[in-house]
């Protein structure tokens, strides 16, 4: 046997994935024809959230079962709660110990600039990835509300943000009172709080919304070193829960290597200091204060 055939033998298992509108993920296992691939009663797609300790919070099984063609296949509908974080995918057969499966082929299409429906239930994403090791993972966000950030414009010293809310019942009249805030990560009680512009667009689906954050304003007490703020929408009704802004309605697991922006310079109390927004490791948005 050569070392070729021997490699494939013993390589991972890949499973092809095909994501809808809903949220939804389909999972094929690629290597179908290979034997001793052959699913049985027990065969299932096994989830398991990292970090998380054992148990229904921390593993999801969805049960593989044959297609027409003979492939194994796993259905994750976007109704199976899925909390936030990293998947690692598995498969598991019978006794035999789990083992984890490699990334096949991806059909994201759906999930570009996608348009989640009018519903108060909590907006699914699921994203599949290739992990450095090889592995296929997921991450996972599930928000209700949810506000979308969409442009980022850097003007006059200020940030203009635009954006759409998602996952309530009346997204204009929810706006209509709402108001922007900058909450500095290290101390809550530091609050920047800024007046929210309905634009249009507005149905049960969603509604779009912008404000422009003057940087500097948040530097006021700054005395050196790097600050985080991180940006939510708050609702006029203090029973309701606020929004986060984040980017997660496309196709990229992880934003905040991919979408970066300039630092402005801006004036502060305690020496010279820039700011300006990025993606969190969550895909959040957020200002960074620092050192210029």
């Amino acid at each position: 046997m050569s070392d070729a055939s021997t490699a494939a033998e013993f390589a991972p298992p890949r499973a092809d994935c095909v994501a809808d509108s809903a949220g939804g993920l389909t999972f094929q296992i690629a290597d179908w024809v290979r034997p001793g691939l052959d699913g049985g009663p027990d065969a299932a797609l096994v989830l398991v959230r990292r970090g998380a300790d054992p148990g229904p919070e921390g593993e999801v099984r969805l049960p593989l079962a044959p297609t027409e063609d003979g492939r194994l296949q796993a259905a994750l509908p976007s109704t199976v709660p899925l909390r936030e974080g990293r998947w690692e995918v598995h498969m598991a057969r019978g006794e035999a110990e789990t083992q984890r499966l490699a990334p096949g082929l991806n059909d994201l299409r759906s999930l570009v600039d996608r348009k989640p429906g009018p519903s108060t239930s909590p907006l699914a994403v699921r994203i599949p990835y290739p992990t450095k090791h090889g592995n296929l993972s997921l991450r996972s966000w599930r928000r209700a509300p949810h506000a979308e950030a969409g442009e980022l414009r850097a003007e006059g010293g200020g940030l203009a943000v635009r954006g759409r809310l998602y996952r309530v019942e009346h997204p204009a009249e929810w706006l209509a009172g709402a108001v922007a805030e900058a909450r500095f990560r290290s101390e809550p009680s530091r609050v920047w709080t800024g007046r929210l512009e309905i634009n249009g667009g507005n149905g049960a689906d969603g509604a779009e919304f912008s404000f422009a954050l003057p940087l500097a304003e948040l530097a006021d007490g700054w005395k050196g070193g790097e600050e985080a703020w991180d940006l939510w929408l708050r609702p006029a009704d203090p029973d309701a829960a606020p929004a986060r802004l984040a980017r997660i309605l496309d196709d990229v697991p992880d934003k905040k290597e991919i979408f970066t922006y300039p630092a402005q310079p801006i004036a502060a109390p305690h020496g010279a200091a820039k700011a300006g927004p990025y993606y969190t490791v969550n895909n959040d948005l957020a200002v960074r204060v620092e050192s210029a």
